[in-house]
């Protein structure tokens, strides 16, 4: 049986935790967190260990802090030759510290401690820098995912430049139709079909054909209006910009 050891205490902890516990190949063996209250209502508390150097060795290191963190992080481990890995979608595999031999295992989904996922569908983007630690991750990520692709540095950087327009810029998108429902006294559920809807067209068409609304038919005396609507200076400027974006790719 493989040893796992984690270290971190965010989203992405939470749910990997999760996904890792009670596989019959691996035992999670340490979780390396700054506090319990922050894992300990899930797991072991006698697994559990709040400094880094008290880790006990294990076959693979996964690596889940602030990017800022992961090269100071690596160096603490401390037990040498082990495969540690980072989650990170933007560092490289580059900065972790060169005892170790290194790898990636980004889990490409927004994470939520109060939202529960099924972690099958997750996309789990592996790097490594050697064919047999490659064929490693493998086995680890097929077990608690249907989704494995290997992906590089430059590649995984791109990708996670791609999921923040796609979730953390719509999410946001989402928070302001949110916010001029709710100052007008409309409910947000209105949207929601909506929302399901345009989601799920891209399951059947590409982005691009399946964009409607004002700004693609430029729809001058629409789009003026709506400037007009806005007293929020930020949210016209965001307006103006994505309708121009749209009508500059049509």
């Amino acid at each position: 049986m493989k040893t796992i050891n984690i270290i971190g205490s965010g989203n992405v902890v939470h749910h990997l935790v999760r996904a890792l516990s009670g596989l019959s190949n691996y035992k999670i063996q340490n979780v390396a967190v700054r506090s319990l209250d922050k894992i300990a209502d899930f797991f072991p508390k006698d697994l559990i260990v709040t400094a880094i150097e008290d880790l006990k060795p294990a076959d693979i290191t996964l690596i889940s802090v602030t990017d800022s963190a992961i090269a100071e992080v690596s160096e603490r481990i401390p037990y040498t030759d082990s495969l540690v890995v980072h989650t990170s979608g933007t560092t490289a595999l580059e900065v972790l510290n060169d005892k170790n031999r290194k790898g990636v295992f980004y889990p490409l989904q927004t994470f939520s401690k109060n939202k529960e996922i099924n972690f099958k569908e997750v996309p789990l983007c592996l790097e490594a820098e050697n064919t047999d630690d490659l064929i490693e991750l493998k086995l680890l990520a097929k077990e608690i995912s249907d989704n494995v692709f290997e992906i590089s540095s430059e590649q995984r950087k791109s990708l996670h430049v791609a999921a923040v327009f796609v979730s953390n810029f719509t999410n946001h998108l989402y928070s302001i139709g949110n916010e001029i429902c709710h100052e007008n006294k409309i409910p947000f559920d209105i949207l929601k079909p909506l929302i399901k809807e345009t989601a799920d067209k891209i399951n059947y068409l590409n982005p691009k054909d399946a964009q409607t609304g004002p700004a693609i038919r430029f729809d001058e005396k629409t789009i003026k209006a709506h400037q007009d609507f806005f007293k929020n200076q930020n949210y016209k400027s965001i307006y103006n910009l994505i309708t121009q974006s749209i009508q500059e790719n049509v």
